[in-house]
């Protein structure tokens, strides 16, 4: 059973009703970690303001006026044993879009926001701080207003878009409805494709504010945003086991090493313990040296994020912006801001116009390490005086690659349908990939067919294949197949393959029009997306193929927004 978690929670019927939901708070963050002490006692906290210590804010959301349902994910309110009479209940509705007077006890009456360092691959800033101390950094517009056990799981639920918080660095703290669509499906599809990932729960828009951001006008060829375009306000609720990011770690760790107050050492191990228990207990023997806990935990961070990453890869997915404060400490996937899918094949795709190869999506590997990096030398700081446990930590941390690599070949293999990795194959197939300029999921999943001849892989090609290449194909897919034989039954490897490759993937030309429609008021297209990526390893209907699998039409290639964009959201 998880930390906290009472038998009073267990077996429960679902929950039908706000006072029900009510009752299953159980807030750890709050009663085991510290408050700012230079925080107000009602969460009317929303300037900027350096926070030099403690673990959390306790803040206020800012509700949406006029808040109007959007959308929910009946597979998350399942998993909660949530009953979805509950969209409907005026509390529930209020809560979400912000509106935390909502709030029935055992509730606390204000949500709370987190701290936590900067670093951009591996390099420590503090530059964008508005105090230049790294004390602004922060949840800018994410708050938690929930804590609680469902079916003997812990769960914390955020707000993103819910107003500023000390950390907003005079930003207004809102979403725009346009990101908000995006990450709400696109957290459901990630869990749908089986990548650890946060949780979308709910999706309020406001029927009258509106917040402006730069953005793409019609038909840009512009890298940059090229106007200013005003977007309704919305709060989308993620939810996930914690939000605790290797970030935070990191910030307590600078502090201890700068002795930048009295108690900063002590609330590193705080917030560490406190990581432990959230996301890694049932792993962790409590009875073990205190050491040892650490040590156990930076071996399972570092499993869960080669995991991770090698997920990403499998689906094509390019986290855009994988700073330390974008990486989750239970190691799923975290903050779908830049993020896209990676259509036509490349490995230096990129989504994020602010991002730069460091981030592309064959880069991830390093970018991994990178932030590794960062937990170890914030755990390092709290194991000084311990030179065994620090050297177990640094063998830890210099196996990092060999680890990645081991998980990247075995998700290579796995795509391929081999039951042991061959890299002449994998690195010829990807070769070829690129130079034909094919779609990365729509190849695999033909792939995972078996096909004899280069023609079946026809529909997968963005322009003709040559007759070189075509020839090149041939040889590859002969001794492909001729692996794939000496392995036993074809038939079960091609079943094997299609559990692992998708039949569908995420084309944001085809994502941006559900949000333009929700613009004016019409869901059907995000409530169709929700039906497409609930199950992206079967075949779609016909007549939803027709649409959702099709390659990226030319005019489209280098269109702002679509193909790229920008962080505005």
């Amino acid at each position: 059973m998880p930390m906290g978690a009472s038998s009073k929670f267990s077996d429960s019927p679902s929950t039908a009703t706000f006072r029900a939901f009510a009752e299953r708070a159980d807030y750890s963050l709050l009663n085991q970690l510290k408050a700012d002490p230079q925080s107000t006692a009602d969460g009317r906290d929303h300037r900027p303001r350096q926070v030099q210590s403690g673990h959390y804010v306790p803040v206020q959301p800012t509700p949406l006026p006029d808040p109007s349902y959007v959308a929910h994910s009946s597979a998350l309110f399942n998993e909660l044993g949530l009953s979805e009479a509950l969209v409907d209940d005026d509390a529930f509705r209020r809560l979400f879009s912000g509106d935390h007077a909502a709030a029935a006890d055992p509730m606390r009456p204000w949500g709370w926001a987190t701290g936590y360092a900067l670093s951009i691959y591996g390099t420590e800033y503090i530059q964008q701080c508005p105090f230049g101390t790294g004390n602004g950094y922060g949840d800018g517009r994410a708050i938690s207003v929930f804590e609680g056990v469902f079916n003997d799981q812990r769960w914390e639920m955020q707000l993103k878009g819910g107003g500023p918080t000390p950390y907003c660095r005079g930003a207004d703290g809102r979403a725009v409805l346009r990101s908000s669509v995006r990450e709400f499906l696109a957290q459901e599809f990630m869990h749908a494709l089986g990548v650890p990932t946060s949780r979308s729960l709910t999706l309020y828009v406001s029927q009258s504010e509106t917040v402006a951001r730069p953005w793409y006008s019609e038909n840009s060829r512009s890298f940059d945003p090229d106007v200013m375009v005003s977007n309704a306000a919305a709060i989308s609720t993620r939810v996930a086991p914690s939000f605790l990011r290797v970030g935070q770690i990191e910030l307590f760790a600078r502090r201890a090493r700068s002795n930048a107050h009295p108690e900063a050492r002590h609330e590193l191990q705080l917030i560490v313990e406190h990581l432990i228990e959230r996301n890694y207990r049932p792993d962790i023997d409590p009875g073990l040296p205190f050491q040892q806990q650490v040590i156990a935990l930076a071996r399972l961070f570092r499993e869960r994020l080669t995991s991770l990453v090698a997920h990403w890869m499998r689906v094509g997915y390019c986290q855009g912006n994988f700073n330390s404060d974008n990486c989750a400490g239970g190691g799923y996937t975290l903050d779908y801001g830049p993020f896209g899918f990676c259509e036509l094949f490349d490995p230096r795709f990129q989504p994020w116009t602010g991002g730069g190869t460091h981030f592309c999506f064959f880069n991830q590997p390093v970018a991994a390490e990178t932030n590794y990096k960062m937990l170890w030398s914030s755990l390092r700081t709290l194991l000084d005086g311990d030179t065994q446990a620090q050297e177990e930590l640094d063998a830890l941390h210099d196996g990092f690659a060999r680890a990645m690599q081991e998980d990247m070949e075995a998700m290579w293999s796995s795509k391929l349908g081999l039951t042991t990795y061959d890299e002449t194959l994998v690195t010829e197939l990807l070769q070829l990939l690129a130079a034909t300029g094919a779609d990365y999921c729509k190849a695999f999943r033909i792939l995972s067919t078996l096909p004899r001849d280069v023609s079946e892989l026809d529909p997968s090609f963005y322009v003709p294949c040559p007759d070189e290449l075509a020839g090149r194909w041939q040889g590859w897919l002969r001794c492909w197949r001729s692996s794939l034989e000496t392995q036993g039954d074809l038939h079960q490897t091609a079943e094997r393959m299609q559990r692992i490759n998708p039949a569908i993937t995420w084309r944001e030309w085809l994502i941006a029009p559900a949000y333009q429609r929700a613009e004016l008021g019409d869901m059907s297209l995000i409530h169709e997306l929700q039906a497409v990526f609930r199950d992206p390893y079967s075949s779609l209907p016909a007549d939803l193929a027709s649409h959702y699998d099709q390659l990226r039409p030319r005019e489209l290639f280098n269109a702002g927004g679509l193909s790229h964009y920008s962080c505005s959201s």
